[in-house]
């Protein structure tokens, strides 16, 4: 089985068989850049429907798994991987508490 489209990949947690989250899309310059080795996405669990609470794909006891073409790979350059993950993280932060409060330094990445 094959991953139709790549850009459409996310970040789940699956527990108890479901999709119990799934997060935003993922970054193509860090899951699908062969300059990035190291982060590639290979896999994909299958699951009924791409939403909160799907049941996802289970034979023989095991996670059924959708692969990557390798023409879907591409030369995307140099890729700071530390900085998009400071970026991800300051933003969950502004999801999560839109009015950080400036003197508390849990608010600060630097800290």
């Amino acid at each position: 089985m094959l991953i139709i489209d790549p850009l459409q990949i996310r970040h789940v947690i699956v527990k108890f068989g479901k999709l119990s989250s799934i997060s935003g899309l993922i970054e193509p310059k860090s899951h699908l850049n062969l300059d990035y080795p190291y982060h590639l996405v290979r896999q994909c669990v299958v699951a009924q429907k791409f939403e909160v609470g799907s049941k996802v794909e289970i034979s023989d006891g095991r996670l059924v798994f959708a692969e990557l073409h390798p023409s879907k790979y591409k030369h995307y350059g140099k890729y700071d991987y530390t900085q998009n993950f400071q970026n991800m993280v300051t933003a969950v932060k502004k999801i999560r508490n839109p009015n950080p409060d400036p003197n508390n330094n849990t608010n600060n990445l630097e800290s």
